[in-house]
């Protein structure tokens, strides 16, 4: 049961990797197509529960699932929600000749997955104080 709420570390990695390198990409070739790779991928892991960055990423897994660090799916849904959110206003920017707001957009979004690539994940922290947040509101509506 634990697999099914849990995504292999490897997999999370390669996604925040794909996200950094294709909007660096961008940037450098002026391409900004370049940020429909992650944005795509993200919109599907949302949607339909189909990431084909990590699906892909998963044939070159060479342990069982199980035995990596496990990266919780609630987590990085939220994360992906953030993500997918920051390349869409960015890529949108681009398109609409907004230089600055692309930049300002993408650049939030590369910032926060080389974080997480580093170790500490900014969506991981929001989601954190968002659900103490609930908690106490619900706790401190119950005591009246």
């Amino acid at each position: 049961m634990a697999a099914s709420l849990s995504i292999p570390r490897p997999l999370v990695r390669v996604n925040q990797f794909t996200i950094v390198l294709s909007v660096v990409a961008a940037w450098l070739t002026g391409i900004h197509a370049l940020i429909l790779i992650p944005l795509i991928a993200g919109l599907g892991g949302i949607l339909f529960d189909f990431n084909p960055v990590m699906r892909g990423a998963k044939v070159f897994l060479k342990k069982p699932m199980n035995e990596y660090i496990p990266e919780d799916r609630d987590d990085q849904r939220f994360n992906q929600l953030i993500a997918v959110f920051f390349l869409g206003s960015g890529y949108f920017s681009f398109l609409m000749g907004w230089t600055i707001a692309g930049y300002a957009f993408t650049i939030m979004v590369v910032v926060a997955a080389s974080v997480a690539i580093m170790g500490f994940c900014v969506g991981c922290f929001i989601r954190f104080q968002w659900k103490q947040w609930q908690y106490r509101r619900t706790k401190a509506s119950k005591s009246f």
